[in-house]
């Protein structure tokens, strides 16, 4: 749909005004000025200029035109802080805030929980007027850089989740997600499995997808098992030809980068009469709700989201309050036993 063409000038001037090219008192256009400008009616450029007074942007001097106003920075009345995750109701993402509210509610901080997203229009000014700090999850390293870096500059709090974003001063709590990979793969030996494959969800490695398969190359080695997954294996990334892979290599266990990939590569798996767990055990990693209603239920390695969550408020707390800037933290995963896997 097009835009009025009064909305066209009223986006105009707020970009003008908000890049400095129109700083606080400068005089804006005349309606006669803004109406040969945009080729518009003068009713149409006053009602731009209207808009813009009633939202206390500018003021009008009777007989002599518009400026700008003065910003007045918002005061905060309670103390809060911005938690971001990519998307807030991303099944794969575990209830962080159930550990975050309770340490919150007890130092009383409100807290404002948004995707990404929010970011996209915001400034890190705007962050800093609002909140207190910030907690993010960090779905991809190279997103919001500009933002996160800008913000790091002014020192405030932010604390990320899940990865360590390497370009920025900023701690991370993370899940041991090398202990992770380990643990799924040593259970697999001890039930007798020799060939163990790992299964990869795309080609692209998150970081701690690349922790997660590390620990398993190094439980291969400490267990002197004969067969491993290379990177260069593409036939490992879940499609078409992952069965194939797995009868080729005469594989028993596999250990999949998160549950979601397995509950996939088990349904894949059925469909080619393949039988779970009699031929072929899983493992995925993460524990998320879907991953004990499938049939089998599925043996993971779960994250404690509650005490990651948990510990980044104290810490972010701490940081607020104290002036401590923490130290990159890693909590532990558990292995959780189920009807995915059985001894060979």
């Amino acid at each position: 749909m097009t835009k009025p063409l009064y909305k066209k000038i009223i986006d105009d001037l707020l970009q003008a005004i908000e890049s400095g090219q129109l700083q606080e008192h400068a005089q804006l256009p005349t309606e006669k000025e803004l109406s040969q400008t945009y080729q518009v009616s003068r009713i149409t450029s006053k009602r731009a200029l209207t808009e813009l007074e009633n939202q206390g942007l500018i003021y009008r001097i009777q007989g002599k035109g518009s400026y700008v106003q003065t910003r007045k920075p918002q005061k905060k009345n309670v103390a809060r802080i911005l938690f971001l995750i990519p998307f807030v109701n991303d099944l794969s993402l575990g209830n962080f805030n159930e550990g975050l509210a309770p340490i919150t509610s007890e130092h009383h901080y409100e807290v404002i929980m948004s995707s990404t997203e929010f970011l996209i229009n915001k400034q890190a000014a705007d962050i800093m007027a609002d909140f207190d700090g910030m907690i993010y999850y960090a779905h991809n390293t190279e997103d919001f850089l500009d933002t996160l870096f800008e913000l790091s500059i002014q020192q405030f709090p932010v604390i990320i989740l899940d990865k360590k974003i390497h370009d920025l001063p900023y701690p991370t709590v993370q899940s041991d997600n090398f202990s992770g990979g380990e643990m799924a793969t040593t259970y697999l030996a001890s039930l007798g499995h020799q060939r163990i494959a790992y299964i990869f969800g795309e080609s692209s490695l998150p970081q701690s997808v690349r922790q997660r398969y590390l620990g398993y190359i190094h439980a291969t080695k400490e267990q002197h098992l004969s067969f491993h997954t290379a990177l260069s294996d593409k036939q490992a990334i879940l499609g078409e030809q992952t069965v194939n892979y797995l009868l080729e290599n005469a594989i028993t266990g596999v250990v999949c980068e998160n549950d979601l990939v397995a509950i996939a590569l088990m349904n894949q798996i059925k469909r080619a009469n393949i039988a779970i767990p009699s031929q072929l055990s899983v493992v995925g990693f993460d524990n998320i709700q879907a991953a004990s209603l499938i049939d089998p239920a599925l043996t993971t390695i779960a994250q404690d989201f509650k005490g990651m969550g948990k510990l980044a408020g104290e810490m972010l707390i701490k940081w607020i309050e104290q002036q401590i800037v923490p130290t990159d933290q890693q909590v532990p995963v558990n292995q959780i036993i189920r009807h995915s896997t059985k001894e060979i």
